[in-house]
């Protein structure tokens, strides 16, 4: 069930309606009625995927009631909950890299099983994970109730696609109750119209029109066309995934539920590790508070840094997806943040000119990056490679419209960073009725602007 569709439509407004009806009238309904109808919301894509989910859930409640007493349960917790996760998405690239080796050695083809894989199945078990963690640090109290944990995974506006809330941040939410007197109209409506203004409009001509087109045949186009591709990806992975976020913060928002900003304008970053505080934070800030520092951060020598920061961003890379690419992709993060370290590229230079360089290098290793991450294998990325300097193939495909697009979505990060809130204020004085007929005119014009059919957010896939 895609959030840009009418039967999501339908589906929220009638999760809506009776949400805040039980809120007013029956409290203690309240959370058992978010967790039927997350289930609902999941059960659309596959009815044994709700089963996964449930599973998950209920083994990170049971190790939550044993883990502060015992280190030993959150090695089981965490090393269960990865392995789920390693079964449902490595298993069978694994079977397929090992199969050469394997026939080498004599032994027949490893069969390679067409595994499912549940949507959002990282982003669940990153949060489960996030939920044991915190009770043996002792951020969060264990839940006597498996009720609320089960909400705080399966709540159906970060499910799929995130942004990954921790336990310590939603769990007190979900046992308080929202506020039955104020419904946030004005900021839930805003962030929903603009992630469906970037998702519907932006991400998808872009997708449809040049980027898909050139990453499935990049030998027939010329160097302007994989040029535009590569920097039209970097702003269609922007405008879907912080589109997706919007749409999910603003779900809440109306729910009365508070979801964490997950992108800050990351494009204005003027060095990596500021791209990365901008850029998917809820991933960035779990690889940090997870993994990275207890590996040991930035503490010790300049080596074991480096290869904290290396390893991090390498498994981040591999939490994507199970392909040589993402690999690449973190490997290519990785080893930019540790040169940047090395020669501190972080400071900002006084100079106008000083801070356009540093915004130049910073855009396109992350663009360079991005083609490794939309690249469908290694081979396509030096096709492209080789493309960008063939001045004998004709640039055809590219058009001032697609232009225009990329140029629009880079624009975005350069408005006031309080826009919404500024807008915020504005409309929310109105009266529902009018709030209604704004809004109503708006999605009316990005329903006219959004070219036909609607692709899945791109991250659906992790």
């Amino acid at each position: 069930m895609l959030f840009p569709t009418g039967i999501f439509a339908l589906f929220f407004a009638v999760v809506f309606a009776t949400h805040w009806l039980l809120v007013r009238a029956a409290p203690a309904l309240v959370r058992p009625f978010l967790l039927v109808a997350s289930l609902a919301f999941y059960g659309f894509w596959s009815i044994p995927f709700c089963a996964a989910l449930l599973a998950i859930g209920l083994f990170a409640w049971a190790i939550g009631l044993k883990v502060r007493d015992d280190e030993n349960w959150l090695i089981l917790g965490v090393g269960g909950t990865l392995g789920w996760l390693a079964y449902f998405k490595y298993t069978g690239f694994l079977l397929r890299e090992a199969t050469p080796l394997a026939v080498s050695l004599g032994f027949p083809p490893l069969p390679a099983p067409e595994i499912l894989l549940p949507v959002g199945i990282s982003f669940y078990c990153f949060q489960a994970i996030s939920y044991m963690v915190d009770v043996r640090r002792g951020d969060v109290a264990a839940e006597r109730s498996p009720l609320n944990v089960l909400v705080y995974l399966t709540f159906f506006p970060h499910l799929a696609a995130g942004p990954i809330v921790r336990a310590a941040h939603f769990l007190p939410q979900v046992a308080a109750l929202p506020d039955r007197w104020r419904v946030p109209l004005a900021m839930g409506g805003l962030l929903i119209l603009g992630g469906l203004f970037k998702k519907m409009v932006l991400a998808n001509e872009i997708a449809t029109g040049i980027v898909d087109p050139v990453f499935r045949d990049p030998a027939s186009y010329g160097p302007f066309d994989i040029a535009l591709a590569a920097y039209g990806y970097t702003i269609q992975i922007w405008c879907d995934f912080s589109g997706y976020s919007d749409i999910a913060i603003g779900l809440a928002a109306l729910l009365g539920y508070h979801f964490p900003k997950n992108f800050d304008q990351p494009f204005r970053a003027l060095s990596l590790s500021e791209f990365w505080r901008r850029w998917h934070i809820s991933l960035s800030t779990w690889l940090r508070d997870y993994l990275y520092k207890p590996l040991g951060g930035s503490r010790g020598t300049e080596g074991r840094t480096a290869r904290n920061l290396m390893l991090t961003m390498v498994l981040g890379g591999i939490w994507h997806g199970a392909a040589w690419t993402f690999v690449a992709w973190g490997a290519l993060h990785g080893a930019a943040l540790v040169i940047e370290r090395a020669l501190g590229l972080r400071a900002v230079p006084s100079g106008w000119v000083g801070r356009i360089l540093r915004w130049a290098i910073t855009f396109h290793i992350v663009v360079a990056a991005f083609v490794l991450f939309r690249a469908p294998d290694l081979a396509t990325v030096g096709t492209m490679a080789a493309g960008l300097v063939d001045v004998e193939m004709p640039s055809e495909a590219w058009t001032w419209r697609l232009l225009a697009f990329v140029a629009l979505g880079l624009a975005l990060h350069f408005l006031p960073a309080d826009l919404r809130q500024r807008s915020e204020a504005v409309l929310a004085p109105l009266h529902p009725a009018l709030l209604g007929l704004v809004f109503g005119a708006l999605l009316l014009g990005i329903l006219l602007a959004a070219p036909e059919g609607v692709a899945p957010f791109i991250y659906f896939q992790f």
